[in-house]
């Protein structure tokens, strides 16, 4: 595990400063132990603070350029926004029993209103993260979430997948676009091209997956019907045969998923100098990802705390910033600007509604 940054060349200059995660399973798991049981123990109330604990060390312990983040919110602000989505599905429940139509009314105004939530979660978390004493900001709107959420999920759908690329960039420029490090903007412009590569790549793969599963099938179908005649043998293998497609959908959108981060990221700058880098190894991702849900499935749970620190130090450690100039001078002029800023959010409104 890396405790310091290293930097590495792309081409020569300029050189990138990796960022590094300090934390470990073992100080994690007591961290994540404690949450569980005052959680069961408050019949899931604690779930809010200890949302903040979880958070408060992993950001803690994300180091970049010789400092680590730092996470603000309140749990009663986390608990508040649960509450709210809590109340709304307990309605839901209620109507669809009571008057089942009046359900059908309520999704499309959901359609509506789910932007917002997205677009206040995205203000929420982005204020109540800091970096060097100055404070991160969201400034999106709700026209550029139903854009980016709504808009982009019905040309997806209509297209039959075809256009999910060009929704993926609406999302992600909707979302660093529209962040601020002070005053500072943070800003992206992904190659569609590249993203389209990445979406061909996704649907080769599921494509070659399929048709390796259906010669197995047809293969293993021809054995077991000259070998047990026609039954229960020939229905319980496709019946495995559907089963083994889901794996394939995981890998699929694995690869997608860790692709897309280094697109979007690479492509990202700050204050229009300073470059970010993403160069996450996406076979790498997927195993980590999957072994991840394995083991904490085979110990029931209890190596959840190890995956996850496995993960964040997988990602930190891809993740890198190159600074246009002498670091000290870079922040000591954003923290003149931001300071502004800072001090405003110092008690942040607005809840974490968990989208």
């Amino acid at each position: 595990m890396a405790t310091v940054e290293q930097s590495y060349p792309l081409g020569g200059k300029p050189f990138f400063q990796r960022a590094s995660f300090t934390g470990n399973a073992s100080e994690y798991f007591g961290i994540w132990i404690v949450n569980i049981l005052l959680t069961i123990v408050t019949l899931g109330i604690y779930s809010a603070w200890a949302k903040v604990r979880r958070n408060r060390y992993f950001y803690g312990n994300t180091a970049l350029l010789g400092h680590s983040f730092e996470y603000h919110a309140k749990g009663k602000q986390i608990l508040i926004g649960r509450l709210i989505v809590f109340g709304f599905l307990i309605v839901v429940n209620i109507l669809s029993h009571v008057a089942p139509l009046a359900v059908l009314a309520i999704w499309p105004v959901m359609l509506v209103v789910f932007p917002w939530f997205l677009m206040r979660g995205l203000r929420f978390n982005a204020r109540v993260t800091s970096y060097r004493n100055v404070r991160f900001d969201f400034v999106g709107t709700y026209g550029g979430a139903f854009k980016a959420i709504f808009l982009g999920t019905l040309v997806t759908v209509i297209s039959v997948g075809l256009l999910s690329p060009v929704a993926t960039r609406w999302f992600y420029k909707y979302v660093f676009d529209n962040l601020r490090y002070g005053d500072r903007p943070f800003s992206t412009e992904p190659r569609l091209g590249a993203l389209y590569e990445a979406f061909i790549t996704v649907v080769a793969i599921v494509i070659a997956g399929l048709v390796i599963l259906g010669l197995f099938g047809a293969a293993a179908g021809g054995f077991s019907g000259n070998s047990m005649g026609r039954g229960m043998g020939s229905i319980s293998l496709w019946h495995w045969m559907i089963v083994l497609i889901f794996p394939i959908y995981i890998l699929a959108g694995l690869y997608y998923r860790a692709t897309v981060r280094n697109i979007i990221w690479s492509a990202a700058m700050i204050d229009h100098r300073h470059q970010l880098r993403s160069d996450l190894g996406r076979r790498r991702y997927a195993w980590i990802a999957i072994s991840n849900v394995v083991v904490t499935l085979v110990t029931l749970g209890l190596m959840r705390p190890w995956a996850a620190v496995r993960m964040q130090v997988f990602l930190t450690e891809h993740t890198a910033v190159h600074v246009d100039g002498e670091i000290g001078v870079v922040f000591d002029q954003i923290r003149s600007t931001g300071n502004a800023i800072s001090a405003e959010y110092l008690d942040v409104d607005g809840f974490d509604f968990g989208f």
